[in-house]
């Protein structure tokens, strides 16, 4: 299991630095998406099954909806741009990281080796008092956060029309 957990780790590592580095948009939510399964992996690997869970439903999927929005509405072009530089090259990268993950997943589901169902309820339990107990301001506020920076986003990326309104 500890193998998995650094392969997982340097998935992480890898796809992370590529989020940072890479010049498009477009490109680097794909390796998001990769950083953030793998994420969830190692929340798995380490027994916090739940968190695993939350890491795929909440990040990996509403949060880079929310993402792919904003890209797509900071203007059209640049979606046409992206298009044009979303080549079939493109995906390997991503496809190399996320086979690894697909096959540490296959490890460890064909291996069995899983927590006890006493273990992951006490887990759930306690992260279920935690979130939803003293941090649950701290939650919130976070989530809020990200409806200016949508606004932002948009007052920012907008056309400024040359029309009077």
């Amino acid at each position: 299991m500890e193998v998995l957990f650094y392969i997982a780790a340097v998935v992480t590592l890898v796809a992370t630095v590529r989020v940072i580095t890479h010049v498009h948009a477009v490109h680097a939510l794909l390796y998001l998406v990769v950083a953030l399964i793998a994420l969830a992996l190692i929340f798995y690997l380490l027994g916090a099954q739940f968190a695993a869970a939350l890491e795929i439903i909440i990040y990996g999927g509403a949060i880079m909806v929310l993402f792919i929005f904003v890209v797509m509405l900071l203007g059209p072009l640049a979606v046409e741009q992206e298009k044009s530089w979303l080549t079939p090259g493109t995906w390997v990268g991503p496809s190399v990281l996320a086979l690894v993950l697909l096959g540490e997943v296959g490890y460890l589901i064909a291996a069995g080796d899983h927590l006890p169902i006493d273990v992951m309820e006490t887990r759930r339990k306690g992260i279920s008092i935690v979130l939803y107990g003293p941090y649950i301001i701290g939650v919130e506020l976070a989530s809020m956060l990200l409806l200016p920076g949508l606004i932002g986003a948009y007052h920012l990326g907008r056309r400024v029309s040359k029309e009077p309104r």
